[in-house]
């Protein structure tokens, strides 16, 4: 079997970002489907390095997926990787992976030895957009709660992404960690998302005022790519401390546990260099006593898909994303969406990643880009 051809599909489903798929084909007739992780303004630079890895793809066997992703790695990327490149390659490689499992018959968790459980927890997110005071978002986490989620995902700290803020954020921050807590009462799971945006003074204080309202963890209090600052503020916060969505390949995750700057991870399928390059992270951070929960900023269909075949088969997986703001564009494009009932997301034995898109349906969200933002302002 060998490939004949490499699409990409960007879609667009008027709020939050664009959203980039991948189809490869076979000369047996087979194709496999993937997702590229995107941000806002940053999803063209994906597709051309699609574009440009598709010339060494053609003709190549699907199956050697391993020497695949290395190759570009070492040879295309020379070694140096970037956001771009890596969300490229991870819906490639997913892709290829849907395929292997298609043409064996079976659903990728089984090439990949087999799942330890039969469900998949999940988390709501997207779900906060527009709350103007704690009281709105406390009436929003309620409606998720009627939903049947048990967990839910959220930032609670107003205004830009800036490092260094003043106490009226703070306290909004806090107060709207307490509205939610109120909202969903106590058995419901709330995370508290910090996105990487904040001094580590800032991101203490705000984790130490908030421990009242039990918050199932405290995700990304600083950049993930100062491993010693984010290691102090760790020590300081007595929140389970997240960290991982904006690392990539096992490489940049060693330093991580090596120096104990997190309890939980979160990459991403679809950045992190795809399906194996996940379970063998995973299987990293099992060594270190670091349980895995999977980011997945993407769609609720392929990126979904390819997160729960790898959660599948981790011993050390906690929970995973779930972007209900990405919904009803999944029920649209995609044969058989993924379902979440109470909170789970039950596997199945639908080969290769258990989910196929229709391709006219996608044709109709063409790519639009979003209005432009303010910098800096």
């Amino acid at each position: 079997m060998k490939v004949t051809s490499v699409q990409h599909h960007i879609v667009h489903p008027d709020s939050g970002k664009n959203l980039c798929f991948v189809r490869i084909d076979t000369d047996e007739g087979l194709h496999g489907w993937g997702e590229c992780y995107t941000q806002g303004d940053r999803d063209l630079q994906i597709t051309a390095h699609i574009d440009a890895l598709s010339r060494y793809l053609v003709g190549r066997d699907p199956g050697r997926i391993r020497q695949l992703t290395q190759g570009a790695y070492d040879d295309f990327a020379a070694r140096r990787g970037g956001m771009d490149y890596y969300c490229a390659i991870s819906g490639i490689e997913q892709a290829l992976w849907d395929i292997v499992g298609k043409a064996a018959g079976m659903p990728v968790h089984r090439l990949l030895g087999g799942a330890c459980r039969d469900a998949i927890r999940v988390y709501a997110n997207g779900w906060s957009g527009g709350a103007r005071s704690p009281s709105e978002l406390g009436e929003k986490a309620k409606a998720m709660v009627e939903r049947g989620f048990t967990a839910m995902k959220f930032d609670p700290v107003p205004g830009p992404w800036r490092t260094f803020v003043d106490k009226t954020v703070e306290r909004r921050a806090i107060d709207n960690v307490f509205a939610v807590r109120d909202a969903v009462g106590d058995e419901v799971d709330i995370l508290v998302e910090m996105h990487r945006r904040l001094a580590p003074m800032h991101a203490v204080r705000i984790a130490r005022a908030i421990e009242d309202a039990a918050p199932f963890w405290f995700e990304e209090p600083v950049l993930a790519e100062n491993v010693p600052a984010l290691a102090r503020a760790k020590r300081d916060i007595r929140i389970p401390v997240v960290t991982g969505e904006a690392l990539y390949t096992k490489f940049d995750f060693r330093e991580v546990f090596e120096s104990a700057a997190a309890d939980i991870i979160n990459p991403d399928v679809c950045n992190v260099g795809g399906i194996l390059e996940l379970k063998e992270i995973a299987a990293m951070a099992e060594a270190y006593f670091v349980a895995v929960s999977p980011h997945n900023y993407n769609s609720t269909t392929v990126g979904l898909a390819a997160t729960l075949q790898a959660s599948a088969v981790m011993p050390n997986f906690l929970i995973t994303e779930y972007f209900v703001n990405f919904e009803a564009l999944g029920g649209a494009i995609a044969h058989e969406p993924w379902e979440v009932r109470d909170g789970m997301i039950e596997l199945t034995d639908t080969p290769g990643l258990g989910i196929d898109l229709d391709e006219e349906a996608l044709a109709r969200y063409p790519y639009e880009a979003f209005p432009r933002r303010r910098l800096g302002d």
